[in-house]
């Protein structure tokens, strides 16, 4: 009796990403190349001639240690989700969104800086990049401070904590690449006046 032996492979288990996973970093991606499209339109433009040269606000400054800070209080609310202590998490949340809140304001005034030297979203093409860098990214912050009180909210719940990180991932995530889009930012005007 000759015994037939046969190599049977598994199925394989297809690879497939969470389908909010996908769509956050479809999204980073998109507004990554907004942002590369509208920092490259600046440098053409800027070549162009006619360009208005002047001083960044120093609250710009201080908004880039703000955006920095609040990074770093998300990255504790994760851990602090990751680690069941929802208390410090929501701590942590709410400092974030506050920074958030400060960013925002910060811009605003950083705003009323350059027009008290005369710089204004409509005139020189310098300004009005400035304003729209500027805005768009405080844009995303209002969305990011809107998801962080959706995420607040699902803590006080009891529906973030460590078996169910997704939510507080996809919103470390955003806020971690809202940090990395504005120090991008900040350097590039620092450099390109």
């Amino acid at each position: 009796m000759a015994t037939d032996i046969r190599i049977v492979e598994e199925a394989s288990k297809p690879r497939a990403m969470d389908p909010k996973k996908f769509g956050m970093w479809l999204f980073i991606v998109s507004a990554t190349m907004v942002f590369a499209a509208l920092t490259s339109a600046y440098l053409v433009r800027q070549a162009a001639g006619n360009w208005l040269v002047f001083d960044l606000p120093s609250l710009f400054g201080v908004t880039t240690t703000i955006i920095i800070l609040s990074s770093v209080s998300m990255q504790w609310a994760y851990i602090a989700a990751k680690r069941n202590n929802l208390e410090m998490t929501k701590v942590a949340i709410c400092i974030t969104a506050l920074l958030g809140g400060a960013f925002f304001v910060g811009q605003f005034k950083a705003w009323g800086a350059l027009v008290n030297q005369s710089v204004y979203l409509v005139g020189n093409p310098a300004g009005s990049f400035v304003y729209v860098l500027s805005g768009l990214h405080m844009l995303h912050i209002v969305g990011g401070v809107v998801y962080l009180m959706i995420v607040l909210v699902a803590t006080f719940r009891y529906k973030v904590h460590s078996r169910r990180l997704a939510q507080m991932e996809l919103c470390a995530t955003y806020w971690h690449f809202l940090g990395a889009l504005w120090l991008y930012l900040y350097v590039f005007l620092l450099l390109n006046r």
